[in-house]
C-alpha cells in the first residue's frame, strides 16, 4: 500500500525483446510477465504489463488503454506520453492494450465517482488509490467513454509514464558516461552531455536503463515546457485509414479458419420472447447452414452474410406477449405526465435545492412556465454491431469494437458458463460507437451462436436490428416554472423531469445566479433498453435549460446573451466563454439578410462550451449555414483533435436535433434504417468555427462530447428570433413537414 502513490503505479523497468518497458509493477496481484507475448508486436519482442517500451531501434511505442473509435485517442495519448518523454515523434507509434486487468482506468473511475479524490493531500493518495485501482478491476473498469480519456488517463498515466522512462535512460546515461544526471540533455529520443560531447539514443539505453531504479514521483513539465503537447499533431491512424489496412471490427479475420456468417432478429417488443418460427422457405434457400431459435432471437448461419441476412427475412417468428404490446407515443407521454403531475412543484427526487422556489415563484410579479419534450435516439454507428467468435475446447475468442473489452470477456462467459479468464477479447478499430458500443449484447449473442454451431462465426446486424435493438437515448418530459420580481429580476427556478441517466450533474443550472431553485426528478417507465448516447443526459438536459433560459430573456424584455451574461456573475470562465462565442460570432450586429442567430451556453464532462447559430428560413424550413464554437476545456492537448471533436458533436447533435426520433406503435420502435430516420448530409452540413481558451492546465476537460449539447437549443432559439415560434419537442423538421 506504501507503494500506491498518485504516480506511483510506474514500478518497473524490464528489458523485453531488448525493449525497455515502463510497467505497472505495483498494481495488486502483477507478476512480471504475466502478460509476456499478449502485446508482443514483432519478432523477439515481449512485452510486460507497460505504457511505454523503448526498442533498441528508437522506436517508442505507447500502450494505450482506450479504444480507438475516430476520435484519435491513440494520438493524443501517445503525445502526451511522448513530451514528457522527449522523444522523436517520428519514431512514436501506438498500440492497443490488451483486455486484461492491469490496463484498468482508475483515474477515469474517479473522475466520475469521486472527482474530489484526485486532489486529495498526498498522505491519503495510498489509500485512495489502492481503492480505485481494485474497484476499477472489480468493475472490469477498462473503458472508454465520458470524455475521459484525455483528461484522465493522459494527464494521469501517460504522462507519468514517459517522465519516469525519461528519468531512467538519463541516469543510465550518467551511470555510463560517468557524468551527474542533471547535466544530460534529453531531446528528440537523444541524450547528450555537452561538456564531454557524449551522446547516444534512447535505444542504446534501453537496456542500461532497464536496471534503473523506478521513479516513484517522476516532475511533469510545465505547459511552457511543452514540445508536441498543445500541437496540432496529424493522427497516427490516418494513413492506415486511408489505405485501407486498418482493422474494425467487421473485418475480423481467424487465420486457418473460414468463417460462416450470422444474422439475427430479436422480437420487436423488449422482454418479449420468440415462441415459434416458420422457416420453410428459409432451410432451401442457397447457403444457409442453421436455422436457431435462441429464446430471446432467432439467427440463421449461413456461408455469407447476405445469404444468411435473405434467409432470415423469410422467417416468420411469433412472439410472447407483454405489458408494453399496446403501448405507443401518445402512451409514453401519458406516462412521464402522470410523474410529473404527482410530483408537483414541490414532490420528485430533490437533486438540487437553494431557498424556497416553489414560494418565491408564487409571490412573482412575473410567471413563465413551460414544458419541453425529448424523443428516443438511436445511436446509429456506421459500423453496426457485429462481432466474431469461436468456442473450443472449453475456451471462447472473439473478435470486436467494443468499449468495454473486459465487460465484454465478462458477459460472454457468464452467457457460456466458463470463466472470465477462458475468453479471449481481441480489440479492433470502432466504426463509430458514441455510447453503443458501452454495451455487450451483440458480443453475447456471437458467443451464443459459435457455441451452438461449433464452428467460427462472424454475427453482423442488419441495419433495421441496429435501430430496432438499440439502447436507446431516453425520451424525457420536463416542466419549468420560474418568476421574475417587480424589478425584473429572476428569482425562481423550478424544474422537474422523467428520466435521470446520467447522475453527473446535466440537469445542473447553478451557473446562473437564482436566488431560489429547485430541481428535481420524477422517475417514470420509458419501456426501451436504454444506455449512454453522447454526452448522455447533457443532449437532453441543455435543450431543456437553455431553451427555457431564451425563453425567459425574452419574457424580461431583454437580448439573450445579455441576459445570459448577467446571470453569470458567479461563474467567471463560463463569460469568458460565452463573451468569446459572441465575439466570434458578431452578436449585436445586424446577421446576413433572412438570417437569424441563437446563442446557447453549456458546461459538459468538464468543458464550457458556447454555440451561436446562423440560421435561414428559406423555403419555410430551418437551414443552419453557420455555427461558431467557443470552449474551454482547462487545457487543449492537440488542438487539430480538439477542433475535430468539437465539429464532430455538432454535426451529430445537429442530425439529431433537426431529424432524431425513435417512435412507437404496439409497443414495437417503427424506425429500422436512414430512409425514416435520415441524418444531416454533407450538402445540410452549416460551415463550423471553433475557438478555445486555455484557462488552466492542471485540470482538463473531455472533447469527445461536449460540443453536442449547446446545437439544439442554439438552432431552437434562432429558429424562435426568425419565426416567433417556441420549438419545446424534437425533432425540429417534426414541425416543417
Amino acid at each position: 500500500m506504501n507503494k500506491w502513490t498518485r504516480r506511483g503505479f510506474i514500478g518497473t523497468g524490464v528489458l523485453a525483446g531488448g525493449a525497455l518497458v515502463v510497467g505497472v509493477a505495483v498494481r495488486p496481484g502483477n507478476q512480471v510477465g504475466k502478460l509476456r507475448g499478449d502485446v508482443a508486436t514483432g519478432e523477439g519482442d515481449q512485452l510486460v504489463n507497460a505504457w511505454v517500451k523503448i526498442g533498441r531501434d528508437n522506436t517508442v511505442t505507447a500502450i494505450v488503454p482506450h479504444c480507438e473509435m475516430g476520435q484519435g485517442v491513440h494520438t493524443s495519448l501517445a503525445q502526451m506520453l511522448a513530451d514528457e518523454l522527449d522523444a522523436d515523434w517520428s519514431k512514436v507509434t501506438a498500440m492497443q492494450a490488451p483486455a486484461d486487468g492491469f490496463y484498468v482506468v482508475p483515474d477515469a473511475v474517479r473522475e466520475f465517482i469521486a472527482t474530489w479524490s484526485l486532489d486529495a493531500p498526498r498522505w491519503i493518495e495510498p489509500t485512495y488509490n489502492g481503492l480505485f485501482t481494485k474497484v476499477s478491476q472489480l468493475g472490469d473498469a477498462l473503458v472508454t467513454g465520458g470524455s475521459s480519456s484525455v483528461r484522465a488517463t493522459g494527464q494521469h498515466t501517460m504522462r507519468i509514464a514517459g517522465a519516469a522512462a525519461r528519468q531512467m535512460l538519463i541516469a543510465a546515461a550518467a551511470r555510463k558516461w560517468g557524468v551527474p544526471a542533471d547535466e544530460i540533455v534529453t531531446e528528440n529520443s537523444m541524450l547528450t552531455h555537452k561538456a564531454s560531447g557524449k551522446a547516444g539514443t534512447y535505444g542504446d539505453f534501453a537496456e542500461a536503463a532497464s536496471h534503473e531504479t523506478m521513479p516513484q514521483l517522476p516532475p511533469l513539465k510545465d505547459v511552457s515546457q511543452f514540445k508536441l503537447m498543445e500541437q496540432g499533431i496529424q493522427r497516427l491512424d490516418i494513413p492506415a485509414k486511408v489505405n485501407g489496412t486498418a482493422k474494425f471490427g467487421i473485418d475480423a479475420a481467424i487465420s486457418g479458419q473460414q468463417l460462416k456468417y450470422a444474422a439475427v432478429k430479436a422480437p420487436p417488443v423488449p422482454g418479449a420472447k420468440v415462441e415459434t418460427i416458420k422457416a420453410d422457405t428459409a432451410k432451401t434457400m442457397p447457403g444457409v447452414l442453421q436455422i436457431l431459435n435462441m429464446g430471446d432471437f432467432v439467427a440463421v448461419v449461413a456461408d455469407g452474410y447476405w445469404q444468411a441476412q435473405q434467409a432470415l427475412n423469410t422467417i416468420e417468428a411469433h412472439y410472447s406477449t407483454t405489458a408494453n404490446d399496446g403501448l405507443d407515443d401518445a402512451g409514453l407521454r401519458a406516462r412521464y405526465a402522470k410523474a410529473l403531475d404527482a410530483a408537483g412543484d414541490k414532490g420528485g427526487k430533490v437533486l438540487a435545492a437553494k431557498g424556497d422556489a416553489a414560494g418565491a415563484f408564487n409571490g412573482a410579479a412575473k410567471k413563465v412556465t413551460a414544458e419541453y419534450q425529448a424523443p428516443f435516439l438511436a445511436h446509429t454507428a456506421m459500423e453496426p454491431m457485429n462481432c466474431t467468435a469461436w468456442v473450443h475446447d472449453g475456451r471462447c475468442e472473439i473478435w470486436t469494437s467494443t468499449q468495454v473489452p473486459l465487460m465484454a470477456r465478462s458477459a460472454v462467459a457468464k452467457a457460456l458458463g466458463i470463466g472470465a479468464g477462458d475468453v479471449t477479447v481481441n480489440q479492433l478499430y470502432l466504426g463509430g460507437a458514441f455510447g453503443r458500443r458501452l454495451e455487450s449484447d451483440y458480443a453475447v449473442q456471437a458467443a451464443r451462436i459459435a457455441k451452438a454451431t461449433g464452428y467460427p462465426v462472424k454475427l453482423v446486424w442488419s441495419r433495421e436490428e441496429d435501430v430496432r435493438q438499440d439502447f436507446y437515448r431516453p425520451a424525457d418530459t420536463s416542466r419549468f416554472a420560474a418568476g421574475f420580481d417587480a424589478g425584473g429580476k429572476l428569482v425562481s427556478w423550478n424544474n422537474v423531469f422523467t428520466q435521470l441517466h446520467d447522475p453527473a450533474g446535466a440537469w445542473d443550472a447553478s451557473q446562473y445566479d437564482i436566488p431560489n431553485l429547485s430541481i428535481r426528478h420524477a422517475e417514470a417507465d420509458m419501456h426501451l433498453r436504454f444506455g449512454s448516447w453522447r454526452s448522455v443526459d447533457h443532449s437532453q438536459q441543455a435543450f431543456f435549460i437553455e431553451s427555457f433560459v431564451d425563453e425567459l430573456a425574452h419574457a424580461a424584455g431583454q437580448d439573450p446573451f445579455e441576459f445570459r451574461r448577467g446571470l453569470l456573475g458567479k461563474a467567471p470562465r463560463h463569460k469568458v466563454v460565452l463573451e468569446k462565442v459572441a465575439q466570434m460570432a458578431g452578436w449585436g450586429t445586424p446577421p446576413p439578410a433572412g438570417t437569424t442567430r441563437g446563442i446557447a451556453l453549456v458546461k459538459a464532462f468538464g468543458t464550457i462550451v458556447g454555440e451561436v447559430v446562423e440560421l435561414s428560413m428559406s423555403g419555410g424550413r430551418p437551414r443552419v449555414t453557420k455555427v461558431w464554437c467557443s470552449a474551454d476545456a482547462g487545457y487543449v492537448m492537440n488542438p487539430d483533435g480538439f477542433t475535430a471533436q468539437m465539429e464532430g458533436g455538432i454535426v451529430f447533435g445537429l442530425t439529431a436535433a433537426l431529424y432524431g426520433g425513435i417512435t412507437l406503435k404496439d409497443g414495437a420502435v417503427v424506425q429500422g434504417n436512414f430512409n425514416d430516420y435520415p441524418m444531416v448530409r454533407m450538402n445540410e452540413a452549416p460551415e463550423i468555427a471553433v475557438e478555445f481558451i486555455n484557462a488552466d492546465t492542471k485540470v482538463l476537460g473531455g472533447a469527445g462530447e461536449p460540443g453536442l449539447p449547446p446545437i439544439a437549443p442554439a438552432v431552437c432559439n434562432a429558429i424562435f428570433a426568425a419565426t416567433g415560434q417556441r420549438i419545446r419537442n424534437l425533432p425540429i423538421m417534426g414541425h416543417f413537414a
